[in-house]
């Protein structure tokens, strides 16, 4: 799970990157029925609903392009979507190796969320909503960091500073994870000169 994360021209050569929000919005542009519904929770701050956003997440991870990797963003939000992508990813033999967490004061979230707005014209980001969706987070979301913390998978990332800082720590946090998934089964092997 990484939500929010920094979007700059850094290319992840080694992950083809699936973004759940990204799906959701994507239908939401396509006014597919899946993202039609998504919209009204969207606009209003809420989380998309669990039906409507397990299908998305278990479609694109149905794609053959994430047989090396990937990377989601935003998702799992709940707990019982963390149920649920275990199952995925089970059926799929795959794992997750890293869970990120972009972690900054809630009053800085709002005062980057609010300036998107006046970029973007997002419907959402209005404060009213912002804190709604900053409550669900807390709610919610909270939960699902402390059940991958558990796991030992879950590593924070400061969120804080600008987009190349953040996208910087993102990667090697990113990198550690690879590097730790790909570690030998054996000791080095000792020189012909031992």
């Amino acid at each position: 799970m990484l939500d929010g994360y920094p979007r700059t021209t850094a290319q992840v050569d080694y992950l083809d990157e699936i973004l759940a929000n990204g799906e959701q919005k994507l239908d939401v542009v396509l006014q597919t029925p899946l993202g039609v519904e998504a919209k009204k929770y969207m606009d209003a701050g809420d989380f998309v609903p669990d039906s409507v956003t397990n299908k998305m997440v278990r479609d694109r991870l149905s794609e053959d392009d994430v047989e090396n990797g990937f990377l989601l963003d935003g998702y799992p939000r709940t707990t019982a979507q963390v149920d649920y992508l275990d199952e995925i990813l089970a059926n799929g033999e795959q794992k997750l190796d890293v869970v990120l967490q972009l972690t900054a004061d809630d009053e800085e979230l709002v005062h980057r969320l609010l300036g998107r707005a006046k970029e973007t014209g997002r419907s959402d980001d209005n404060e009213a909503v912002i804190r709604h969706r900053l409550d669900l987070y807390h709610e919610q979301t909270e939960a699902v960091v402390a059940k991958y913390a558990e796991r030992g998978i879950l590593t924070q990332v400061d969120g804080i500073g600008g987009i190349d800082e953040v996208t910087d720590r993102v990667m090697q946090a990113i990198k550690a994870a690879q590097a730790a998934r790909l570690k030998p089964l054996w000791p080095s092997m000792p020189s012909a000169a031992s």
